[in-house]
């Protein structure tokens, strides 16, 4: 049985797939003050920007993908263990430059919470996992620099 927080969820995550990408539906699942916090980078997105995230994922993967393995609903709290899956056909930016399209496939593990009130999203939390990603990506850490750089800030 779908509860309707649940469903609003679900409407969510389908105007965000890659063969739908309806990004004004997916705005539309959220509360006028409705919040997107894609809380491992540190950003938070509100008004016309919540869909900023599903643009850009979109553009990285046209194919995108949210393969929703566990779904918990607790009232009007839904959590969602899922995997955000397609092939990187468009470039990805970083502080360094572009990293150009590799036609790598992503299965990025993400935990999702969502906050729903009057059937609305009031507050969304995606907890993605940004280190898979990027190594899928073949972006890998540079430790040798860290070591370096923190070496030379060390106080003598």
């Amino acid at each position: 049985m779908t509860t309707d927080a649940e469903a609003v969820v679900r409407a969510a995550y389908h105007a965000a797939e890659g063969h739908v990408l309806d990004v004004p539906g997916f705005i539309d699942e959220f509360a006028e003050d409705g919040v997107f916090n894609n809380v491992v980078a540190g950003e938070s997105y509100r008004g016309e920007h919540l869909g900023d995230q599903v643009v850009f994922m979109a553009a990285l993967a046209p194919d995108i993908h949210r393969e929703l393995h566990r779904v918990h609903v607790i009232g009007d709290v839904v959590a969602v263990e899922l995997t955000i899956e397609g092939t990187v056909t468009g470039p990805f930016e970083t502080p360094a430059g572009t990293v150009r399209a590799t036609g790598a496939r992503l299965g990025i593990p993400t935990a999702d919470f969502w906050y729903v009130e009057n059937g609305k999203v009031k507050e969304f939390n995606c907890y993605v996992g940004l280190s898979v990603m990027l190594a899928q990506l073949g972006v890998h850490p540079d430790f040798a620099a860290a070591v370096a750089s923190s070496a030379a800030a060390a106080p003598s």
